[in-house]
């Protein structure tokens, strides 16, 4: 028997509390169940009714935590994604949904919580990347995704301006969200070109900040969304899947330009999977959130889900105008993403694809009716979910 997911289920409470790297006033767990309880306020749900709890890679909170701490009425599902490097946040919205769908759960919180206080930060990728990188003198995710976007350059002739153009344009959006750690910082392009390299081909702008926070979103059927509020955003599509392999495997993956979201050969990627499952296409999405880790994987999965060419081509869709929102035909990250509003794992940008299905972007795209969250991309599992407003069911 197939379960059908599309449309099944819908967000219908958001939560997005940042704070600046090492300011949080709270650790992970109270900052994670005040988020919960502003996700089922934003939706008018009782906590007590949340019966089913999804985390995105990494904190010590299951469904018995946080339901006990909650007082909810019964914990029916508990679930963590795997998929580090922010490649599996989207997988985690997609796994409320098949909750959803398949009766296991009639409501399902969605959240990460990150705080410098009781984690830290992972930017040291012995944990994550193995032996055979360090070896050879790359030890963080930059220097990794580093080595696919400059291949990306050289070989598909993607343009340095592309990269440069995402992040023109999330500073932009930035100056609209008083919430947004660029607010208030406008950037240029003489100052993006002026800041130092991290590593090559990355500048200082081109890689993301890292904060305090904690993000919710809260799932339910489409039917109680329907009686809940006229906006919500119904889960359309969702997608996941690692094609690249694991360790060394990934770094001699044919395709090694790819974000990994595309096919290969005969054989559909997350990206097919994604449009078929939705029944739409690249042409029929409004606008995007795409997770920047840093600005070239974010380049490389646009490509990969059909919003942009690759090679040269590339430079004439991905100008800073047309990624802007109320300008161009392509708004993507438009809070200010991870490099210019907030980073908790990616999933504020979750948040912002569902705030622009109901119209209450900083930058809202007029008239936006599908909203796609394209998770980290260049990592060795990755994700997508297609966002819908009730018009497209």
């Amino acid at each position: 028997m197939t379960i059908a997911l599309r449309g099944a289920a819908a967000v219908v409470g958001v939560a997005d509390h940042h704070y600046k790297r090492g300011e949080a006033p709270h650790g992970e767990l109270p900052m994670t169940l005040e988020a919960i309880l502003a996700a089922c306020s934003d939706a008018g749900v009782n906590p007590h009714e949340v019966d089913g709890f999804v985390s995105y890679a990494g904190g010590g909170f299951d469904g018995a935590t946080l339901g006990g701490a909650l007082g909810v009425d019964d914990v029916r599902w508990s679930t963590m994604m795997w998929g580090g490097g922010g490649g599996g946040v989207a997988a985690a919205i997609n796994n409320a949904n098949v909750a959803i769908a398949t009766g296991q759960a009639d409501t399902v919180v969605v959240y990460r919580s990150m705080a410098q206080e009781d984690t830290g930060r992972l930017g040291y990728a012995s944990y994550f990347y193995g032996p055979h990188y360090l070896a050879h003198g790359v030890g963080s995710p930059a220097q990794v995704c580093a080595l696919r976007t400059q291949r990306l350059l050289e070989h598909d002739g993607v343009p340095r301006e592309a990269l440069r153009s995402l992040v023109l344009a999330a500073y932009r959006h930035a100056q609209n969200n008083p919430t947004a750690a660029g607010y208030g910082r406008p950037l240029d392009e003489a100052a993006y070109d002026d800041s130092r390299l991290i590593t090559e081909p990355f500048h200082l702008y081109d890689c993301s900040r890292e904060n305090d926070g904690a993000v919710a979103l809260l799932v339910v059927s489409a039917d109680r969304a329907r009686a809940l509020r006229p906006d919500a955003a119904y889960l359309l599509a969702g997608a996941q899947g690692a094609p690249g392999g694991y360790s060394s495997l990934i770094d001699n993956d044919d395709l090694y330009t790819t974000a990994g979201f595309a096919g290969r050969g005969d054989r559909p990627g997350v990206a097919d999977r994604l449009w078929t499952a939705a029944g739409l296409g690249p042409a029929d999405v409004d606008v995007t959130q795409v997770y920047e880790n840093f600005s070239g994987p974010a380049v490389a999965a646009l490509i990969d889900h059909g919003l942009a060419p690759t090679g040269p081509a590339a430079g004439e869709v991905l100008t800073c105008d047309n990624l802007t929102a109320g300008v161009g035909d392509l708004p993507v990250n438009t809070s200010g993403g991870n490099i210019a509003d907030s980073f908790v794992n990616g999933m504020g940008l979750a948040v912002e694809a569902v705030r622009q299905i109901r119209g209450t972007s900083t930058n809202q795209v007029d008239g936006a009716r599908t909203s796609l969250f394209i998770g980290g991309p260049m990592a060795p599992l990755v994700s997508s979910t297609l966002f819908g407003h009730q018009d497209t069911l």
